[in-house]
């Protein structure tokens, strides 16, 4: 096979380039890596969530015979969100495969194939950032774009308003922490959870960290603890706090003296996957990333890779998320 029409073979399909990506390795950001988020592939480029309001009350006694209590139909409404389009393209030059020849057990392919899939590793990185970028932002309740621009505030979309806690670290900080947890059980009601856990900022870390209940605490528990790096995560009045690195362009993804105490469950937090909008996609299961290429028709001096991602991530319950903030 020579080098002109290397690309024209089955290993560089969409369905190859594909597979390519989705085995690559990568380093997923700390909501990917606790799979907070349930993620499922669907078939369209909008998402419908039906909310459906259950109620629980009181019921009065009443004579025997006499008209029961009536319960009425619940309220349904539903919301269609349009799922967020991500792509990213970069183009491999004929110079960057000039020298790859059939030499030993490697054949052309499989050296073109090297030099593909390094660029793939470097796309899937930019394009994984930006899932974790919106999943953070899923938590906090308004999910930014790039840019700054808000792609969706949860609480305009679901009608409610954000719950909000200030943190006193010189008071009783186990005392603050039942507080906080009273106010996100409120709100789940009977959802099943795991534990509930902190995403915090620096400062506020450093400050819950320093607090002296904190401190007696951790030495009964474990002295080698408290000697070691705490940001990891600890467990302290029900909630494990932990410190979250990250961010894009300088600004942080959670504010210094911010935290965002969090249920965790699989029912709240999800990521919708759409087809990528090529012909052989359309209306089939969407798959976290999709990779393709196209050809330089007029000169064949180069191939285009082209990556996708159409992800929607949201918490369907906002108010089960608690915005912390510390006094300065």
């Amino acid at each position: 096979m020579s080098m002109a029409n290397v690309f024209s073979s089955d290993a560089f399909s969409v369905v190859s380039l594909t597979d390519a990506i989705l085995k690559a390795p990568y380093k997923p950001g700390r909501i990917g890596m606790m799979g907070l988020f349930r993620e499922r592939g669907i078939s369209t480029t909008t998402a419908i969530i039906e909310e459906k309001d259950g109620r629980l009350s009181l019921l009065q006694t009443s004579p025997r015979g006499a008209p029961p209590n009536a319960l009425g139909p619940n309220s349904r409404r539903a919301r269609a969100l349009l799922v967020p389009h991500i792509q990213l393209e970069s183009n491999i030059l004929a110079d960057e495969v000039q020298n790859i020849r059939a030499f030993g057990s490697e054949n052309q392919v499989a050296g073109v194939q090297a030099v593909v899939n390094e660029r793939l590793v470097e796309m899937r990185a930019n394009v994984e950032v930006t899932l974790e970028y919106q999943r953070i932002g899923a938590i906090k309740g308004l999910i930014l774009d790039a840019d700054g621009s808000t792609l969706f505030d949860l609480f305009t979309e679901f009608g409610v308003s954000q719950q909000t806690y200030g943190f006193d670290p010189a008071a009783d900080v186990r005392a603050q922490a039942v507080d906080i947890a009273r106010l996100i059980e409120d709100e789940l009601g009977a959802e099943p959870v795991s534990g509930l856990r902190a995403f915090c900022g620096a400062h506020f870390f450093d400050r819950l960290i320093a607090a002296a209940p904190v401190v007696t605490s951790l030495q009964y528990q474990e002295s080698a603890q408290l000697r070691g790096d705490l940001r990891a995560g600890f467990q302290y009045g029900g909630i494990t706090w932990e410190e979250y690195r990250g961010s894009v362009g300088g600004v942080a993804f959670i504010p210094d003296g911010e935290a965002y105490v969090f249920p965790e469950a699989s029912n709240i937090f999800k990521t919708y996957f759409a087809p990528a909008d090529f012909m052989e996609t359309v209306n089939t299961p969407g798959l976290p990333i999709y990779a393709k290429q196209v050809a330089d028709d007029e000169l064949n001096r180069w191939v285009r890779l082209h990556v996708q991602s159409n992800p929607l991530s949201i918490n369907v319950r906002p108010r089960t998320v608690v915005k912390v903030s510390i006094a300065s």
